[in-house]
């Protein structure tokens, strides 16, 4: 069998099932924007209180990220990625009881202590099976259950919120009931179906196994592999500005797009169908735009050009007057915000490996992730203060533009090692 066929069936394997847990991972963590529409009155949330609720989320990722992706590394992908989907699916479920600002910000609190290490321990996981000549576009695919959670997310949550008043209930409480429920079924189905490593994969042979070993061991060697020189190299910590910047876009739009739709005078139901159509086009792109990194052995400009095309939509949403031009705009921004965030995170493994790899995504992602406190809170300030969006939508165009002007300069410092052996791979691959 060609290395390529036995990448291809490892693919196939794997990054469907990745991208429906994430799809679930990310929904639990996002469709408190759908629920806000009729939750916020019933709880008595204001803008603020419900931006500060809505983005504590990352302050409990923050502080177990780091613990959370090292430990998977120790006692494997199959039984902690078990345990996050278990604990973040219960907790998820159990913000339906929630009584006002002050016990729904507790529960959005111990729902980011539940899912941290989830996404950096799967984009740590790809790099046990793949080498990095395939990464790019098999996180492109990974992230693509990020907008595809909304795709599917925005209308379904709609439509469950007309489930108000059955059995006593709001709308908004059945939508986290029920929401929540599949990651708790999809954790007992991890122990079936996701092996640790390919040593542990049965659908292998051992031809098959010796070929990935083989590919893996022939790449360049990284420049850290043990935890404390990587705490140590000043790039780690620069790499997070960048992705601070693209994840308070992310969020910001994220947490308040169903708001904005609904705001231009669509019902609910048209608006969970409305706020979908950026998803359905971001998660186009941003596999076209991981094709387009991996194909020409390029990540850096490919990070910063899609951020500034982010940036530009953002700029046209908060300028526009049409409901059509708004919607092209941020559409635009969406996808933007996507392509730059996938191909992002083909940077940290190009000089971490072994469990500097494991700290450093990890840490990367955490202190990244509190833009993600901080995109939904400056929307809800703005919105107070001004009684619109438009000022907010120029904050996260700022963002992405400091994000872009970061990474380019964050670049330079960064070598992808090996390029030519790299090459020389691809090309033999592909052949």
């Amino acid at each position: 069998m060609a290395d390529r066929d036995v990448f291809a069936k490892a693919t196939w394997r794997l990054v469907p099932f990745m991208v429906l847990l994430y799809i679930v991972a990310y929904l639990d963590r996002v469709n408190v924007g759908t629920a806000a529409l009729t939750m916020n009155k019933d709880l008595g949330l204001t803008p603020e209180s419900y931006g500060f609720a809505a983005g504590i989320f990352f302050f409990g990722y923050f502080l177990f990220e780091v613990p959370s992706n090292v430990i998977m590394q120790k006692v494997g992908a199959r039984l902690w990625i078990c345990r996050i989907m278990l604990t973040w699916g219960v907790v998820s479920m159990a913000n339906a009881f929630v009584t006002g600002p002050a016990s729904f910000s507790a529960l959005r609190f111990i729902l980011g202590l539940a899912e941290a290490g989830y996404f950096p321990g799967m984009v740590l996981y790809l790099t046990f099976w793949f080498p990095s000549e395939h990464r790019a576009r098999l996180i492109a695919m990974f992230l693509a259950a990020v907008p595809l959670a909304n795709v599917i997310g925005t209308p379904v949550s709609s439509i469950i919120l007309g489930m108000n008043g059955f059995l006593g209930l709001h709308g908004w409480q059945w939508l986290f009931l029920i929401e929540g429920a599949p990651a708790v079924l999809f954790g007992f189905l991890v122990l079936l179906w996701l092996p640790n490593g390919p040593a542990d994969a049965k659908w292998l042979d051992d031809s098959e196994r010796a070929v990935i070993h083989d590919a893996l061991a022939a790449e360049p060697a990284h420049e850290h592999t043990a935890l404390m020189p990587m705490f140590r190299d000043p790039r780690v910590w620069l790499l997070t500005i960048p992705d601070f910047a693209i994840v308070l876009a992310l969020y910001g739009i994220n947490l308040w797009l169903p708001q904005i739709v609904h705001e231009m005078g669509y019902s609910i139901l048209e608006t969970g169908f409305i706020g979908a159509l950026p998803y359905v086009a971001a998660a186009v792109v941003m596999v076209l735009w991981g094709l387009s990194s991996d194909s020409r052995r390029e990540r850096v400009w490919h990070v910063a050009t899609a951020a500034l095309m982010g940036s530009a939509g953002f700029v046209g949403a908060a300028l526009f007057t049409s409901h059509v031009a708004i919607l092209l705009s941020l559409t635009v921004g969406v996808c933007g915000v996507y392509a730059a965030l996938a191909v992002f995170w083909t940077l940290p493994p190009s000089f971490l490996g072994g469990t500097a790899a494991a700290g450093g995504i990890a840490l990367i992602n955490s202190i990244s992730n509190l833009g993600g406190f901080w995109g939904p809170n400056i929307m809800g300030w703005v919105k107070s203060y001004t009684g619109g969006y438009s000022g907010g939508l120029a904050a996260l165009a700022f963002s992405l533009l400091v994000g872009a002007v970061m990474v380019v300069l964050v670049g330079r410092t960064l070598t992808f090692a090996g390029r030519a052996a790299a090459l020389e791979r691809f090309t033999r691959l592909n052949a």
